[in-house]
């Protein structure tokens, strides 16, 4: 099987370190994915990422890498980087994975995938918490539940986050949600705790509920998820192992390998909406 050649942005997310750790130092027979060239960062950070596996390529700006790369993985902590570094390569018709969030506003998610259809390339984003067994286990389970009523996810998440605030942190909670109740939320609320904000949405007849606790300084609740169904019900926590980033990285190489994006357009958008509602209400109610 062919080796593709990938290219990573946003280096100062720790996200980046994993997957290049996992790609280049672990070199999985099944997953021929390489990265072959960073967009540079702090120069320390740049070295000790180029030296760990062993990537001799170091441009100044992703545009540098048009052309010349076979994927570009976007990593920035800041969704709000992300349409600037995503739209010219989907554009090109050269595949992207957008780390996490898609984008930090509707409006650039909606030009992310519009740049993708126009290019005619695949494009994916989602959470790690996604992929996890933990998830996984959830998801399988619902049927067991009979008819789904309710789900509630609960997580670290902080609304002043510097990386575009509740977007942040915020996805993983969100993206969760989309996985195990995938559709359009409908008639969003929200409502500000003394430590965090919850909200509550509809999708078809199921209320989802998500619940953003902001971390008080000794420590964090844990990611849990919450599904009641007519006759039974499911939790558990979702732990984030040491190899937390591979089932993603797993996900985009077959999407490089087939063609055919992991998740569908509406599973990108719906989580992307959800917290935009989430950050103007609560900077509404911050006034």
């Amino acid at each position: 099987m062919e080796t593709k050649n990938v290219a990573i942005v946003g280096i100062e997310n720790s996200h980046a370190e994993e997957i290049i750790r996992y790609l280049n130092v672990e070199r999985p027979d099944d997953v021929p994915v390489r990265v072959v060239a960073l967009v540079a960062g702090e120069d320390d950070r740049t070295r000790e990422l180029a030296e760990l596996g062993g990537i001799e390529q170091i441009v100044a700006e992703s545009g540098d890498l048009l052309g010349s790369i076979d994927a570009l993985i976007v990593t920035s902590r800041d969704g709000a980087l992300h349409r600037a570094h995503a739209v010219p390569f989907l554009e090109a018709g050269t595949p992207v994975w957008v780390d996490k969030p898609l984008a930090a506003s509707i409006a650039d998610a909606h030009e992310i995938v519009a740049a993708a259809e126009r290019g005619g390339t695949v494009l994916t984003s989602s959470s790690a918490l996604r992929w996890v067994a933990d998830t996984d286990a959830i998801a399988e389970g619902l049927g067991s539940i009979g008819e789904l009523q309710a789900v509630t996810v609960t997580g670290p998440a902080d609304a002043a986050s510097p990386y575009s605030g509740i977007f942040f942190y915020g996805i993983h909670i969100a993206d969760v949600a989309q996985r195990l109740v995938p559709g359009e939320p409908e008639d969003i609320d929200v409502q500000r705790l003394p430590g965090g904000v919850v909200a509550r949405y509809r999708v078809g007849g199921v209320l989802v509920t998500l619940e953003f606790i902001r971390p008080d300084g000794d420590g964090q609740v844990p990611f849990r998820a919450t599904a009641v169904g007519g006759h039974g019900v499911i939790s558990r926590d979702i732990v984030l192992g040491a190899d937390y980033v591979q089932p993603g990285v797993d996900a985009f190489a077959r999407m490089l390998a087939t063609g055919e994006a992991p998740i569908p357009t509406a599973q990108l958008l719906a989580p992307i909406a959800v917290l935009e509602t989430v950050a103007r209400a609560t900077a509404a109610i911050a006034v």
